[in-house]
């Protein structure tokens, strides 16, 4: 599996920003699900990563700086396909290590409370993330919850 920059051109990562949106909001409440789309994810402030074998993607996941000291995590999705083949580890692992070599303080996220996220949760409370406070324009909920990790 190789990690790199994926571009918001390609059809595969386009594909799998646009699977993402639909189930974010197939399992989240109205008004809950902050996934982001292409246009979203495109800018100076993200990087959008993906993981590769060979031509197939098989995941992607992102970092949004947004202030000189923090940064958030986002749209972090495996394809169906390639769950439990550690994709989501090494995406996370690469895009703390971008944060760090940045200079951040520390990584954030937004997730939500239901079952269909606890895959994810216990993905990043055993990479060291815990629970707190909201942050950016997130509030924690019934339907929401928010992680950081100090860097």
């Amino acid at each position: 599996m190789r990690i790199e920059t994926a571009d918001l051109a390609d059809a595969a990562v386009r594909a799998m920003i646009e699977f993402h949106q639909r189930d974010m909001l197939a399992v989240s409440p109205p008004g809950t699900s902050f996934a982001l789309d292409v246009s979203g994810l495109s800018g100076p402030a993200v990087t959008l990563l993906g993981a590769w074998d060979g031509e197939h993607l098989l995941g992607i996941g992102a970092m949004k700086r947004l202030s000189t000291d923090t940064a958030e995590l986002k749209s972090m999705r495996t394809h169906p396909d390639h769950l439990g083949k550690g994709v989501a580890r090494a995406l996370l692992e690469a895009l703390i290590a971008i944060a760090r070599d940045e200079g951040f303080a520390r990584l954030s996220l937004e997730t939500g409370t239901s079952a269909e996220f606890a895959p994810a949760i216990g993905l990043y409370t055993a990479r060291g993330f815990v629970p707190g406070d909201g942050f950016a324009d997130y509030a924690n909920g019934p339907h929401n919850q928010c992680y950081h990790l100090a860097l």
